[in-house]
């Protein structure tokens, strides 16, 4: 787990809940899903608005600017395609979230 850094302790964000976390200088939008944590880009395509402040429902985050939607298990777009958030890998160790700083391949919306 060379590339992996701690970003958070796993009891310090529910399940259905998402955040913005700072870690090594770059901002992550931390989510945890039916007990998994993924963390995606915290910065919408769109304006700019970090989309830890936006609101997650399922899988979904909404930007708070615009409502733009991001799958934030795959960091897909799902209102422009085009417009993929970059997805970083994730481990749970010693009660710690970690997060790779180096990003998964980039998503596409499903067809």
């Amino acid at each position: 787990m060379d590339n992996y850094h701690p970003i958070a302790a796993v009891d310090s964000l529910a399940d259905g809940a998402c955040r913005s976390v700072e870690v090594r200088g770059q901002r992550l939008l931390l989510a945890r899903v039916g007990g998994e944590f993924h963390a995606v880009d915290d910065v919408c395509p769109h304006r700019g608005a970090p989309l830890g402040s936006g609101f997650l429902q399922g899988h979904e985050v909404f930007c708070p600017l615009h409502g733009w939607s991001f799958d934030v298990t795959s960091g897909a777009c799902l209102t422009r395609p085009d417009k993929p958030l970059r997805r970083y890998s994730t481990a749970v160790r010693d009660g710690q979230v970690w997060v790779a700083l180096t990003p998964d391949a980039p998503a596409t919306a499903p067809a």
